[in-house]
């Protein structure tokens, strides 16, 4: 077989077996990363909980916003902490910058298993741990750029793709590892207990997953190609500058944002977060049972990163990671249509009975968001929409004149404008107009929640499953990639940006907007737009101008 030749047309040398230092640096910055998404997902997992504690001011449905939002912060802070902490890295070197970073992230995580709620402390809470969730953001910025970089740096030409997919599968394994402590918990003390105070013991017993990973980074010698440029006196003075500042450069983190980043982290928060929202809310699959689920899905599809890391050694990252894209978008629609009728048959069976549409006048209907709890809907339009978002009903509009009406099959109930009437009339109309549509709803089959008996759960896992397989399509090969892209000397601080714009900025937002996107317009699957619509547009800029970098050499400083 004929030697495969680097971007300068050098000859590489031959793949060879790994190493025992190459599985201890694999293994050491592997299991850190582990350890530091899974601080970064018990957030996101017990949203609707931390809702209820830090937001319990709001109503029920801008709880679960703000929490979101809160989520959310950690992640909008993630570019500024891949600019600190890769200019850091790029300075002083891999090793000392992400055992920085994981110890900032582990002391957050403790410190939000000890705040006191909104009842104990008022305001303080939320705005305390939001804060935390930024530090919690800014240490995840220069997490990943740095074990990503650490370890494709150890890696031999033709097993960059195989080395790096075991840093791929540690936002899986975190999550994974997240959802069975709070089963965990849940289970032994019970969902009133755990909803209480329980859900604190999956933050606190992070402050032990941390002393053992700063404890394995500390064992762990520098990168070969930093110590190589460090000691030819090559490193960079101003990475911030030479990354963003020169052009030849810059073209790159613009493209490896576009190109590859934005589409491949739509694609990982649908596959590993929304799917779980979706579950409980749009569904009402109970909590305990869709952790399992999720969990199994999980272990099923995250042995694909490292089949599809390898892969890329051979054919190629660019075209399984545009495959994944592409599939991703074309089937998101199908996939949970059936992901419906496997979850909530009795719902999937009512929608397609007795549609429920709202026909009103458009110029009534407003944006259908109270993110501080204060709005108060008074139209009959939103009073309409309202009442059938605290319900989880899915509906199409219509448009009308004269006051909403709600049909549910052949059933059809007025709904009324609140505006200037006295509060007990009011209170009786809001109370008489819930009880005619929830007569309506059962009278038409749609359940209140999922029927864990007639759930086909073995077809639930598949479908979730399938879901995470395209995850690891896009996100396998990714790491080797980004790091391909870009020279030595900046490549900490040139990869770390893109990556965490795209996941922080597109791929954290993601929850939030689709939710958003399906309260304005009333049908639950239409949040499935926006990841859609985000990976075909990475899509066309990835074939077209995103080359492949396989056979890059990394040690190259130009």
């Amino acid at each position: 077989m004929a030697a495969t030749l680097d971007s300068k047309g050098v000859p590489h040398p031959a793949p060879r077996p790994m190493t025992p230092e190459e599985r201890k640096v694999i293994f050491a910055s592997s299991l850190g990363t582990v350890f530091e998404w899974y601080d970064f997902y018990l957030y996101g997992t017990l949203a609707a909980i931390i809702g209820r504690q830090f937001f319990s001011n709001l109503d029920p449905n801008s709880q679960v916003i703000f929490s979101l939002l809160a989520f959310a912060a950690g992640f909008l802070v993630r570019p500024f902490g891949a600019i600190v902490f890769g200019r850091l890295g790029d300075m002083i070197g891999r090793k000392y910058t992400f055992l920085i970073t994981i110890l900032i992230m582990g002391l957050s995580t403790f410190i939000v298993g000890l705040l006191p709620s909104y009842g104990t402390i008022g305001v303080a809470a939320p705005v305390i741990l939001i804060a935390l969730r930024m530090l919690q953001g800014l240490a995840l910025g220069g997490e990943y750029g740095g074990a990503a970089t650490y370890v494709a740096e150890h890696a031999p030409h033709g097993k960059r793709g195989a080395y790096t997919s075991w840093i791929q599968t540690t936002a899986t394994l975190g999550l994974f590892l997240s959802l069975l402590v709070i089963l965990g918990v849940r289970t032994l003390l019970g969902e009133p207990e755990f909803a209480a105070w329980g859900w604190r013991i999956p933050f606190l017993v992070s402050v032990l997953l941390l002393a053992v990973s700063v404890w394995i980074r500390l064992s762990l010698s520098e990168s070969p190609a930093f110590q190589k440029m460090k000691a030819e006196g090559k490193t960079s003075k101003a990475p911030l500058s030479e990354s963003f500042g020169e052009w030849k450069n810059l073209k790159i983190v613009i493209l490896a944002l576009v190109g590859l980043t934005m589409g491949q982290a739509v694609v990982w928060y649908t596959g590993q977060f929304y799917t779980q929202f979706f579950l409980t809310g749009s569904l009402q699959v109970d909590g305990a049972t869709t952790n399992v689920l999720v969990a199994l899905s999980l272990l099923i599809g995250t042995p694909f990163f490292l089949i599809f890391g390898s892969l890329s050694d051979r054919i190629g990252r660019k075209p399984i990671i545009m495959a994944g894209l592409l599939i991703a978008a074309v089937t998101y629609f199908p996939i949970f249509r059936m992901l419906t009728e496997a979850a909530n048959p009795d719902l999937a069976k009512a929608q397609a009975a007795s549609k429920v549409v709202v026909t009103a006048d458009p110029s009534e209907c407003s944006f259908q968001f109270n993110p501080t709890g204060t709005a108060k809907f008074t139209s009959s339009c939103d009073i309409a929409k309202q009442v059938l978002a605290t319900r989880s009903v899915s509906y199409d509009t219509a448009d009308g004149t004269g006051t909403a009406k709600i049909s549910i099959g052949d059933k059809v109930i007025e709904s009324y404008a609140s505006k200037g009437l006295p509060a007990d009339e009011a209170k009786k109309k809001d109370a008489d107009f819930k009880a005619a549509i929830g007569a309506a709803l059962k009278e038409h089959g749609y359940p209140t929640k999922a029927d864990p008996e007639k759930m086909n759960k073995p077809m639930i896992v598949l479908l979730l499953t399938i879901l995470v397989i395209y995850v690891t399509m896009v996100y396998g090969p990714i790491a080797a990639m980004l790091v391909e892209m870009f020279p030595t000397r900046i490549r900490y601080t040139s990869m770390s940006l893109p990556y965490h714009i795209g996941n922080g900025w597109f791929g954290g937002l993601l929850p939030a907007t689709a939710l958003a996107i399906v309260a304005q317009t009333g049908n639950m699957y239409n949040g499935l737009w926006y990841p859609i619509v985000i990976a075909l547009i990475t899509l066309v800029i990835g074939v077209i101008f995103v080359r492949e970098t396989k056979d890059v050499d990394i040690y190259a400083n130009d």
